[in-house]
């Protein structure tokens, strides 16, 4: 007994760090910014109270609606996108060609880019007139659009930003597709299934967990968008029409830039339940579409 104790004890020590920050860093700020978004607060000053006043006050403001618009475009446009080429590329890699290994290096090289220096360096790119995209589009004779200085094309150039870091995408992907038994393949081969059925019955369900798992996390990341915004409009909030205004990016203007705290954690809070719902509606429709071992 003494020595269960013991073992007790012991454990709760080494876990006391992380159990210290997840309290302090955690838990303490979730609740305290709960209570803040019923307040006025702007940090120098005590929280007055306004009950739902900073609820009712985001569903009239058109900058809200306006963020979670260009949100949602990114989560349900670029998102499947995104998952679409990371397979394709996957596919590839996959495939026994010479210098395999090369090619490899070279799709996931793009990821390990800090952020910030990937969007200074498509700053360049996207330039219209110095810009090596449409210097190479003029001399193709094709429209050479002004990119980041054109609501139609701003959220288009994000896109196109997010599939140069397909490579780690593509990665996990080409891990499970090395992960499906040849025996599969085999077996299909000896019915006579040509390549497009068994992509569509072996290749599909097998990466169906890997694909459930990246598009909870392109979601997620979707409604994070932040840095690529600040560093491609220079500071600018939303840049032309305000067609890079997302929900992050309004959020931290709110709280730091404007000091409106209290209605700054309302709009965390909204965001928390939306990217909930989205979350529990993926997790139920998984059950028809995800396929597991053994099922």
């Amino acid at each position: 007994m003494k020595k269960k104790q013991q073992d007790f004890w012991l454990g709760l020590a080494f876990a006391s760090p992380f159990i210290t920050g997840f309290l302090f860093l955690t838990v303490i700020p979730f609740v305290q910014s709960f209570y803040f978004s019923f307040t006025e607060y702007d940090i120098f000053t005590d929280a007055k109270w306004v009950g739902f006043d900073n609820y009712i006050r985001i569903f009239q403001d058109e900058n809200f609606y306006k963020a979670l618009g260009n949100t949602f475009f990114m989560a349900f446009i670029a998102v499947p996108i995104s998952l679409l080429v990371s397979l394709l590329i996957a596919l590839l890699l996959n495939m026994k060609v010479k210098g395999i290994a090369l090619y490899r290096t070279v799709y996931y090289l793009p990821t390990v880019i800090p952020g910030v220096a990937g969007s200074i360096l498509w700053l360049w790119i996207f330039n219209p007139e110095m810009g090596i995209l449409n210097t190479v589009l003029r001399y193709l004779h094709l429209p050479d659009p002004a990119w980041l200085m054109d609501p139609a094309f701003t959220k288009p150039s994000l896109i196109i930003m997010g599939l140069f870091g397909s490579g780690g995408g593509a990665l996990i992907y080409l891990a499970a597709l090395q992960g499906i038994p040849k025996d599969f393949y085999e077996a299909a081969s000896i019915d006579g299934a040509n390549w497009w059925h068994k992509f569509y019955a072996i290749i599909l369900p097998a990466l169906s967990p890997v694909t459930l798992f990246q598009l909870i996390m392109g979601l997620i990341g979707a409604f994070q968008i932040f840095t690529e915004s600040v560093i491609l409009t220079g500071g600018a909030l939303g840049g032309p029409d305000q067609s890079l205004l997302f929900y992050a990016v309004y959020l931290y203007n709110e709280a730091f830039v404007n000091l409106n705290m209290g209605y700054a954690s309302a709009l965390a809070w909204i965001l928390f339940v939306i990217v909930m719902l989205i979350t529990v509606v993926i997790f139920k429709s998984s059950l028809r579409w995800v396929y597991y071992g053994g099922e």
